[in-house]
């Protein structure tokens, strides 16, 4: 049984002094760490996304459970741990409570780590591309977590859209459903994860970091249903995957996926995974690009957060 001396979620010291004192704060995911990268190479990412919010003049927060307890901030060991561990477990949500009892560890998904941000006092969260809603969710109706968890939590996620193997639009009409706000960055379609653009417009374009602090300010100011902000902002266009290559690709990982029979959890890292041997690796340094840009957009968020 654990004491009060014992919390579950466990901010490190930098990030609980810049929580105490206002200053800008960004959280990051632990599993494009642990289960999006190979060995060194996810090291040297988390070190570099880490660098790119210290520049800007912010804290990095990445999130990860380790032996049961939500870590918000990670040191170099624990950092390391989280890139070398064989066997830990990707965590949404809804695995929290129970890695907590068990005092098991794993890296956080979009959804865990919205959640422990926002509960830890974090306002601003950078990934790559969120989960959505899954080709032929009327067969199977399988939907990412993420968005049920934003649809309750009051967090700005930047991002590149969702991962382009889904449904798109079914995707941002569950979010306008759910009252999830969508803003585009400088953009007036919804990126497409490795793709500059999924061709489907949005209803909001923002042009600064500013503004986005002021939709965040608003947000509070109105109060009602605590959801989440997604501001989407798209990979340069001479940094995305090539458009063609990915249709192609795309299509025949859903072919295999089908022939296989491959469904459920397991269905968004098959098709991940086909893609960046289907693409000879450049899938994976366009995820990377996007991923670089969305921290960086962050921690300008973070700044003109904390100067409101």
């Amino acid at each position: 049984m654990r004491s009060a001396a014992d919390p579950i979620l466990r901010p490190s010291d930098e990030v609980a002094e810049a929580l105490a004192t206002g200053a800008p704060v960004v959280a990051l995911e632990s599993t494009i760490i642990s289960h999006g990268l190979p060995q060194p190479r996810n090291l040297a990412v988390a070190r570099e996304l880490e660098d790119i919010v210290r520049a800007a003049g912010a804290v990095p927060a990445t999130i990860a459970v380790l032996d049961g307890v939500a870590r918000v901030g990670l040191d170099e060991v624990e950092l390391e741990r989280v890139a070398t561990e064989s066997g830990l477990r990707k965590l949404g949500q809804r695995d929290l409570p129970v890695a907590a009892a068990l005092k098991a560890s794993g890296a956080t998904t979009v959804s865990a780590t919205s959640f422990l941000a926002a509960r830890a006092g974090i306002r601003i969260f950078a990934t790559g591309g969120l989960g959505g809603v899954h080709r032929g969710w009327t067969q199977a109706q399988d939907e990412s977590a993420d968005l049920d968890t934003l649809a309750r939590t009051r967090i700005t996620v930047v991002c590149a859209g969702v991962k382009s193997i889904l449904d798109v639009p079914a995707t941002l009409q569950r979010l306008e459903t759910r009252g999830v706000t969508v803003a585009g960055y400088r953009t007036d379609t919804f990126p497409g994860f490795y793709l500059h653009s999924s061709g489907e417009p949005i209803d909001w374009r923002i042009e600064s970091a500013d503004e986005a602090a002021a939709i965040m300010r608003g947000q509070d100011g109105f109060g009602g249903q605590e959801t989440a902000l997604i501001v989407a902002n798209p990979i340069p266009v001479d940094r995305q995957l090539d458009p063609a290559l990915h249709d192609r690709v795309l299509g025949e990982a859903l072919a295999a996926a089908d022939r296989e029979g491959v469904t459920g959890q397991k269905i968004t890292p098959f098709l991940l995974d086909y893609l960046v041997r289907g693409t000879g690796g450049a899938s994976l340094e366009a995820n990377l690009a996007a991923v670089r840009g969305n921290v960086a957009l962050a921690a300008q968020i973070a700044l003109a957060w904390s100067r409101a």
